[in-house]
């Protein structure tokens, strides 16, 4: 099943985001710029780069344009809130130093199996998520629950799992047309 700018729109508008703003960045796909001419309330080029490796590992196998989704869902939501994009950043940077502490590489630069391996290890699957928490209580808030948000806030990822119908999501035309017992 390949996820969509439709599905990543989807899961900007359960998180409460602005979508209007997120469907400006969807269609250029371009960050806003400061006078300057750095990028504002968007994650660096290798915080989303690890944030897809992560999410390579997380999300099921049959999923495809994992990238693209991940991309436009967290910076749409960073856009939007820079203090949630902060979190996620040093959340990110726990990630890389714990990776090259144990496997002298980035998290993003591992194999699947070595990367899958690393947030079982530091019980990233476990721990109680707090955006306020220790290191591994941060990972799992910002970087292993968000990017399963995203992904089972859209109706791509929600077939997945045999819920025809999001939080949200009104349903396809086909559920208006069965009974209720079908």
């Amino acid at each position: 099943m390949r996820l969509t700018r439709r599905d990543a729109l989807a899961a900007l508008t359960a998180a409460g985001v602005t979508v209007g703003g997120g469907a400006l960045f969807l269609s250029t796909g371009e960050p806003e710029s400061t006078a300057d001419g750095t990028a504002e309330h968007r994650l660096d080029e290798s915080t989303v780069r690890t944030l897809v490796a992560a999410a390579e590992v997380l999300y099921p196998s049959e999923v495809e344009g994992t990238e693209e989704f991940v991309t436009s869902y967290v910076q749409g939501k960073v856009e939007e809130r820079p203090d949630h994009g902060r979190g996620i950043a040093d959340a990110v940077d726990y990630l890389d130093d714990y990776a090259v502490a144990w496997y002298d590489a980035k998290f993003a630069d591992l194999v699947p199996s070595d990367r899958d391996e690393a947030l079982e290890r530091m019980n990233a699957d476990t721990a109680a998520p707090d955006p306020n928490g220790s290191d591994v209580e941060r990972v799992r808030y910002f970087v292993v629950n968000e990017l399963l948000y995203g992904l089972y806030t859209t109706p791509t990822g929600t077939t997945l799992v045999g819920l025809e119908n999001p939080r949200g999501h009104p349903g396809g035309l086909a559920s208006y047309q069965r009974g209720p017992q079908s």
